[in-house]
């Protein structure tokens, strides 16, 4: 298949370019950065040059390009920057979602989150209700998502890939990256929220075999959900950082990780199964 893949010179989408040329696809990527078209052809795929945020230049590339599949794969993970990522996502995977749309592109494969789902004792399924009455900060956060998947939903065929924590090269949590500087810092709390966490290269792989998967949402995570109590004192050891603090605060009913049964129904196997084998290995290679 022909896959227009937009944030292709990102830290999942960069990754993702070789497995889709592997796969024998074809695949015209973005970059709103000029220099970097010479990586995309360097990787295998059609550069193109476009600013996510001007809908203008966005219609005209999805259009031009006629792709069977439009991949959303944008991400502004640059610097700790949690509204201009959030931003990226409101504004500019609506301005790709409705491109495809008028293109009459049949096939989406769109990231999304899998934190917006409501509180609950267990891991979250996809058959699960979304955190539609939480509150304040996090209210608009999770009805941001529920519209960009609704919108994308409007696709004859839209596959809704909910991602857990991004760990890894190119991420904040990474033995050089933000995270690691807040914990050498001491900033880190060790607290009863439960994470699920992804590294990025599982992230990739999974978005190859979206290509191909059924319509409907796919919580993509590791199989270890983890409170703070267990993977940040790990995390710390893991960077050279002291040992965390500690919160003894209840659990946030909305922070319970999520479950993979159902990617791993579709044929996903994580290449990390638990964020503990990435972590002692960075431990082992300080």
């Amino acid at each position: 298949m022909h896959v227009f893949l937009a944030g292709a010179t990102g830290v999942v989408g960069r990754r993702i370019v070789p497995l889709l040329v592997s796969a024998g696809h074809q695949v015209t990527g973005t970059t709103r950065r000029s220099e970097k078209a010479a990586l995309l052809r360097d990787l295998g795929a059609t550069p193109v040059v476009v600013d996510a945020y001007d809908r203008e230049q966005v219609f005209a590339a999805v259009a031009a390009a006629r792709p069977d599949v439009v991949m959303d794969q944008l991400t502004d993970l640059t610097a700790y920057d949690v509204d201009a990522n959030a931003r990226l996502r409101r504004e500019g995977t609506t301005n790709l979602v409705d491109a495809a749309l008028a293109a009459g592109v049949r096939r989406l494969v769109v990231q999304s989150l899998g934190w917006i789902y409501e509180p609950g004792a267990e891991p979250a399924g996809e058959d699960e209700p979304l955190d539609l009455d939480s509150e304040g900060a996090r209210k608009s956060s999770v009805q941001d998502i529920v519209d960009l998947e609704r919108t994308a939903s409007a696709a004859p065929e839209a596959v809704l890939l909910r991602y857990g924590l991004f760990y890894g090269p190119g991420t904040w949590y990474r033995p050089d990256g933000l995270k690691a500087d807040e914990a050498r810092a001491g900033k880190l709390v060790a607290d009863n929220d439960v994470t699920s966490w992804l590294h990025v290269d599982d992230a990739a792989a999974a978005a190859v075999l979206a290509v191909e998967w059924p319509s409907g949402p796919v919580n993509l995570c590791d199989d270890e959900p983890a409170p703070g109590t267990a993977w940040v004192p790990a995390f710390c050891q893991a960077v050279g950082a002291p040992p965390p603090s500690s919160s003894e605060a209840e659990r946030n009913g909305w922070a319970r990780g999520e479950s993979n049964r159902y990617a791993r129904s579709l044929g996903w196997t994580p290449r990390y199964p638990s964020w503990r084998e990435a972590f002692r290995a960075w431990e082992s290679g300080r």
